[in-house]
């Protein structure tokens, strides 16, 4: 069983080439998979590995970079490796949004822990506001949720212009970061009724039981599990060779879906020769597993 670990923590980060190469470092000794982004603003980061190994990683890391606590943090389980290899990335941002993270003051009612989380987004005034992209939309949301359907975030600020500021208005995604980017956004321009899921929609799966949420569907997760059920259970959804889109067992009974070529989301879209490119690398990836050989397109997962 391997844990996985996700996290982030917005505050300055000073060499970020040498703390890269000491990050790449640690993760290599430490048999750690997964990536993790740094900035000057900050990090992001969604590790595995065994979980005595992610413990005293995590430890070293605080150290290295000087966080007493990250800003936000989650644990979940795989059986299997959910990630290929170590990346230690340096952007601009943790979050693209052309957005600076600096001397903000947190309030902490804002953060809403998932027990109270239905009482707020029942409320006929909220707006429910899913900050994550379409696609990850379609696999799995709240009740009664819109979604802006931007594709980059950094787009994000063109639809929060429309708001109302006088609105309240609940945020969540995955963990949490890219709501705190956004919220930080809707603070500068004067919104006030503003809150985000503390801990991201993983946190509320992992505390709501399913008789009592309001999810609906799966959520995607970006590593070969694809995506978590309540309790952080894996879910059913796999990726498509062709689109490198989630499908669910639904998309597979569809006529439209070849395993490793295409599914319902691009058949149309692909050409003769991309699907031709796509038969033959599944097949050296069926030619791999008769052998018992790994394929470097290969996933973890059945």
């Amino acid at each position: 069983m391997f844990t996985v670990f996700g996290f982030y923590k917005f505050q300055k980060i000073n060499d970020l080439k040498k703390n890269q190469k000491i990050l790449t470092n640690l993760l290599a000794n430490k048999n750690i998979n997964g990536s993790i982004i740094i900035s000057k603003e900050g990090l992001n980061g969604s590790i595995s590995g065994i979980n005595k190994d992610i413990k005293t990683t995590i430890i070293r890391l605080k150290k290295i970079l000087n966080i007493k606590e990250f800003d936000c943090f989650n644990n979940s389980a795989s059986k299997f490796k959910p990630f290929h290899k170590p990346k230690v990335k340096i952007k601009k941002e943790v979050v693209p949004m052309d957005l600076k993270m600096s001397n903000r003051i947190t309030k902490k009612n804002t953060h809403i822990d998932p027990t109270k989380w239905n009482k707020l987004i029942k409320k006929k005034e909220t707006l429910l506001l899913d900050a994550r992209k379409p696609f990850e939309h379609k696999v799995g949301s709240f009740k009664k949720s819109i979604n802006p359907n931007i594709g980059n975030f950094r787009d994000f600020p063109k639809y929060l212009k429309k708001l109302k500021k006088d609105q309240p208005i609940a945020m969540f995604c995955t963990g949490g970061i890219r709501c705190e980017k956004a919220s930080v956004y809707l603070e500068k321009k004067g919104f006030k009724n503003i809150y985000q899921l503390k801990g991201g929609i993983l946190n509320y799966l992992k505390k709501i039981k399913k008789k009592n949420s309001l999810w609906e569907g799966e959520c995607f997760v970006f590593d070969n599990r694809v995506s978590l059920k309540h309790g952080l259970a894996q879910g059913t959804y796999s990726i498509c060779g062709g689109c490198r889109e989630p499908i669910s067992v639904k998309d597979k009974k569809s006529r439209k879906y070849e395993e490793g070529v295409t599914c319902p989301n691009c058949f149309d879209k692909l050409s003769k020769n991309q699907k031709s490119r796509f038969r033959m690398r599944q097949s050296q990836i069926y030619k791999a597993k008769l052998s018992g050989k790994k394929y470097n397109f290969q996933k973890e997962f059945n």
